[in-house]
């Protein structure tokens, strides 16, 4: 992760608006208005199949797949919406902190979304992930996290 992948204050109010506001943090395609437009239409093809909404205010939208060719490293952004949206999580809490995951490979994307589900399990780190103002503490607290899991 890099401060530019951060979004202290999104401001969808639902999950496509979102979705693209977390798009647009990614530097690696932002000059490729049709790599965009796949990866959005890629993570609304996986919302329909079930939620990313993980429970607990926590959303990891990734794709069914990777997206192989789209990225040629790993990609995740973090946005935090003040309020919440509905994203349609198993607890119904309304989804305050997003992670959009983009790996090139399928491993990756599986090593990575298995990581992040275990670390953002813990209740303090959602704590101060909600309370950080700014994207330096917001990384930190996810290396913090990475390291004691």
């Amino acid at each position: 992760m890099s401060p530019h992948a951060v979004k202290l204050q999104l401001t969808g109010q639902n999950s496509d608006a979102v979705l693209a506001e977390l798009i647009g943090q990614i530097r690696e395609i932002g000059d490729r208005p049709e790599a965009r437009e796949a990866l959005l239409r890629a993570l609304q093809e996986r919302e329909m199949l079930h939620s990313t909404g993980i429970g607990d205010g926590i959303a990891l939208p990734h794709a069914r797949n990777a997206l192989v060719g789209l990225v040629e490293h790993p990609i995740i952004v973090f946005g935090r919406h003040p309020t919440g949206i509905n994203y349609g999580a198993i607890d119904g809490a309304p989804a305050q902190l997003f992670f959009l995951l983009l790996a090139p490979n399928v491993t990756e994307h599986l090593s990575i979304l298995a990581r992040l589900s275990r670390f953002l399990r813990v209740p303090k780190l959602r704590k101060d992930l909600l309370a950080a103002e700014s994207p330096e503490k917001v990384i930190g607290l996810i290396r913090q996290a990475e390291g004691q899991a």
